[in-house]
């Protein structure tokens, strides 16, 4: 079971949970686990990136601290978003790639996420090994003197790599667009104007501040309302909004309406579709997306495949099958002909050459899909990883989900990186849902506090 990994890394409020102690046990452990079938005439190199955090430069240093000390080479990024360090990782064919960040969490978590050397996430047993190594049971980790020990490099201009080639991503001229980009004070503060001035769009930017004290406050992918605002004020075409690290996105049609997760990949799984792009026709979502997803590919011949929480698990599915796009509600989506994560200013860019290619709004595009009733119940708890053995608890799922029937569903897990349980439960009938919801959460509340 793990100790430290969640669902998307290591997380924790910076100097609490996660300290400089842990980040430089991480980098030693890390580091080695990265690097020890390297075989080169040279050092192994990692590539560490950031997000706007202030605890960011005390997590990259103790981190770097660790790196060093198994001899390990490392070159700095900067601050930059978690998917620009995994295509730089594949691109600069370095052994691996490190993100401090903490995604759209509050400004006092940080996280450390690894990528191995194709710029893929660690697989559950490969995040376990390295718990091991932290923990001391396996093995003692090297410790090189003299001219092996690791040392740094800065390649803070390294993002213009990855500035282009998202530009080279998109094959139409999107001149004639008004859009309005919220960065979220986040990683994507200097990349996402970038690449869309590049492509020719008027863009109106906001919270693109990089100091670090408000990523995330009231701005980005969790609180769009400034952005909502905006494009209506601004009489913008579309409105995108980030989270602290870029890799995932949502967007804010002309109306000043929400396009989130789901839709996006149901406008981008149906567009591909429509022009033969579509692997066995088939979109990779998690539990998570709404039913509806599933009925707007259902009339275009196309389907889906869905995987336990968490992009990892969609990227996984797609490599092993061969499939092209996937991705999450939350925005997380992944064009795996251009990156092995989810990469919010990438999709945002698809997106906006679909509008383009199709000459429609995205207020058009969006109702493709209709979405079910779905109810989302984030319970706060002591002690989260008690629920799956609580007798309580497993018999008032059962009931909600013989009440609400097979074409709906009830979902119930507890967080990877926060001490909560999410209740989901999706169907017809919104009135039963809202009874159900209301009975389960109450339990939980009860059960595991």
């Amino acid at each position: 079971m793990h100790k430290l990994f969640g669902t998307d890394g290591v997380r924790g409020v910076a100097n609490r949970e996660l300290t400089g102690e842990l980040a430089y046990k991480l980098g030693r452990a890390g580091g080695y686990f990265l690097t020890k079938d390297y075989i080169g005439a040279n050092k192994p190199v990692l590539v560490i990136g950031k997000d706007t955090r202030l605890s960011g430069d005390m997590l990259e240093a103790a981190l770097i601290a660790g790196l060093t000390s198994v001899g390990v080479d490392v070159i700095r990024l900067g601050v930059i978003p978690t998917p620009g360090v995994c295509y730089l990782t594949r691109e600069r064919e370095v052994e691996g790639g490190i993100m401090i960040s903490a995604s759209h969490n509050p400004i006092a978590d940080n996280g450390i996420k690894f990528f191995n050397r194709d710029g893929i996430k660690l697989t559950d047993q490969e995040e376990i090994e390295i718990e091991s190594l932290v923990f001391g049971k396996d093995k003692q980790l090297p410790l090189p003197t003299h001219a092996d020990i690791g040392l740094v490099d800065e390649a803070y201009d390294w993002v213009n790599a990855y500035i282009d080639y998202l530009t080279k991503a998109v094959n139409l001229d999107l001149k004639g667009l008004k859009i309005v980009v919220d960065c979220a004070n986040g990683a994507a503060y200097k990349v996402a104007p970038a690449v869309l001035k590049k492509l020719g769009v008027d863009v109106v930017v906001i919270n693109d501040h990089p100091d670090g004290e408000k990523i995330n406050v009231n701005c980005g992918s969790t609180a769009p309302d400034l952005l909502q605002k905006k494009v209506i004020s601004t009489g913008a075409d579309l409105g995108i909004a980030h989270d602290g690290d870029a890799d995932r996105v949502i967007l804010v049609d002309e109306n000043g309406e929400i396009v989130e997760g789901d839709n996006i990949m149901a406008i981008a799984a149906i567009d591909m579709l429509k022009r033969s792009k579509l692997p066995n026709n088939t979109l990779v979502t998690t539990k998570y997306s709404n039913l509806g997803l599933r009925e707007a590919l259902n009339k275009f011949a196309g389907r889906v495949v869905i995987t336990k929480n968490g992009d990892r698990y969609v990227l996984a599915e797609m490599l092993e099958n061969g499939y092209l796009l996937g991705g999450e509600k939350s925005g997380h989506i992944i064009f795996k002909q251009y990156n092995t994560t989810g990469d919010g200013v990438l999709t945002a860019i698809k997106l906006l050459e679909i509008m383009q290619r199709e000459n429609k709004k995205m207020s058009k595009l969006k109702s493709v899909m209709t979405y079910w009733p779905q109810i989302l119940k984030n319970v706060r708890v002591s002690r989260k990883e008690e629920w799956q053995d609580n007798e309580a608890i497993k018999e008032v799922i059962k009931l909600a989900s013989e009440e609400i029937g097979p074409t709906g569903r009830v979902f119930v897990r507890a967080s990877g990186t926060e001490p909560l349980i999410r209740v989901m439960l999706e169907g017809k009938d919104e009135q039963l849902l809202n009874k159900w919801e209301d009975k389960i959460a109450t339990l939980i509340k009860e059960e595991l506090n």
